[in-house]
């Protein structure tokens, strides 16, 4: 899209949350593409991105996707719920644990709290 802006891309990445928020996460995607390659670096686009391949049952993207947010912010306590999640439905359940647990450290919110399941044998 060659006259985008960055009110563009604002407003695509307000659509792309509304898009996910209407069951639409292919849409949301498509969206967050043009604004994640006219900025690789926000990580807010990459997460939402992120959270659309995976509600669009695209595990290896959004892997990838919530991977390179933890990069960035490694203290994201639901990016790693989130990964935890994908790694889940991946069948990883040894890779899931581990991020449960960390999101669970990280925030004791009572969901991340009862997927870490502490009370379960290490």
């Amino acid at each position: 899209m060659p006259d985008a802006t960055p009110e563009t891309h604002v407003i695509d990445y307000r659509a792309a949350e509304q898009l996910l928020a209407a069951r639409d996460p292919r849409g949301a995607v498509k969206l967050l593409d043009s604004v994640i390659a006219a900025h690789p670096e926000h990580t807010a686009a990459r997460l939402l991105r992120a959270r659309a391949f995976f509600a669009a049952a695209q595990l290896r993207p959004a892997e990838l996707e919530f991977e390179l947010v933890l990069e960035r912010e490694p203290d994201n306590a639901f990016a790693h719920f989130a990964l935890a999640r994908t790694f889940e439905r991946s069948g990883r359940p040894e890779q899931a644990k581990r991020h449960f647990r960390l999101a669970a450290a990280l925030d004791p919110n009572p969901e991340y709290l009862r997927a870490a399941r502490f009370d379960a044998d290490s």
